[in-house]
């Protein structure tokens, strides 16, 4: 297991540095520059570049700036005024952090309910409305649910606020707008599953010793049929941090979704390489934690350096 995660930790590695060279060059190639304005002189140009050490060439740029990521400096923004990626990343993540895992705790809880319940009801109407709801979550983007929130549970109803992100009840309606995609992706696998286990031999072992039907439905099918939920975690970590660029905007929440769009407007250069690097490794983080916790639910499974 040690060998296992020591492999994982060291192509993690790589795989940043592979991501954070392709970015850096992509972001050079960008159209425009970050210090494109009317007010701008030829010689406030050339000292802004040769702050930002835009005025060497591409290798000493790389060079420069991979020696600065080795020390934790992802360097200053150029459009914040004396304002560091590190800082604006600190300021911001929280909300988006926040965010996130109330999205995902809440599209994994009632995912994995509404797939369970699917399927013990296979071919009723609690199964067909399941379904429905499922149908509707992979259906409807993330930006049309929010707006829909917001019009009938703010406007409408006035039941909840529909911007800031100061209170508890700030934030149900974009937590619900950002993990609806993935509780119905989750509900969805998790009845396959389900189906899937219920006809299986340990399912009909359990019902011949005569164990109870919750007893075979927590111990045994759910335990299995889970397995490709937990699988599909570290996607879908990326797509509920993704999901949360458009919906942070749209409840008007300072996190990082609307830096990262503002720095790619703004040509800002590392700040979209500071943010893509973040990201890259945290979900590269949350890959490594699921491998993990695989191995943990089916001890079956032998996590060693050897077996991959």
């Amino acid at each position: 297991m040690a060998k296992y995660i020591l492999k994982r930790i060291g192509l993690s590695i790589v795989t940043l540095i592979v991501l954070t060279t392709i970015v850096f060059i992509l972001v050079r190639l960008m159209p425009g520059d970050p210090f494109s304005s009317d007010k701008m002189t030829p010689e406030i140009r050339a000292n802004m570049e040769a702050y930002y050490g835009l005025d060497k060439s591409l290798p000493e740029q790389y060079i420069t700036y991979m020696n600065n990521l080795l020390h934790g400096d992802l360097g200053y923004s150029m459009k914040y005024v004396n304002q560091s990626v590190n800082r604006i990343i600190a300021d911001a993540f929280p909300y988006s952090a926040d965010l996130g895992i109330r999205a995902l705790i809440f599209a994994v809880c009632f995912g994995v309910t509404l797939g369970v319940i699917a399927s013990l009801n296979r071919g009723k109407k609690l199964d067909a409305v399941c379904i429905l709801i499922a149908i509707l979550g992979t259906s409807i983007p993330d930006f049309i649910m929010g707006s829909l929130l917001q019009y009938f549970f703010g406007i409408k109803w006035g039941l909840l606020p529909v911007a800031q992100y100061t209170s508890v009840a700030h934030t149900i309606l974009p937590s619900i707008a950002v993990g609806f995609y993935t509780l119905a992706m989750v509900s969805r696998l998790m009845r396959a599953s389900m189906l899937e286990v219920v006809t299986s031999d340990y399912t009909k072992t359990a019902k011949a010793k005569g164990l109870s039907k919750w007893r075979i439905t927590v111990k045994h099918q759910i335990r299995n049929a889970i397995m490709p939920v937990v699988t599909v975690l570290g996607p879908l970590v990326a797509s509920v941090l993704t999901g949360t660029f458009v919906i942070e905007a749209l409840f008007a929440i300072p996190g990082l979704g609307k830096h990262y769009v503002q720095s790619i407007s703004n040509n800002d250069y590392t700040l979209v390489l500071g943010m893509t690097i973040f990201f890259g490794a945290f979900l590269i983080l949350m890959n490594l934690i699921v491998d993990i916790l695989y191995g943990i639910i089916d001890p079956r499974i032998r996590l060693s350096g050897k077996g991959k």
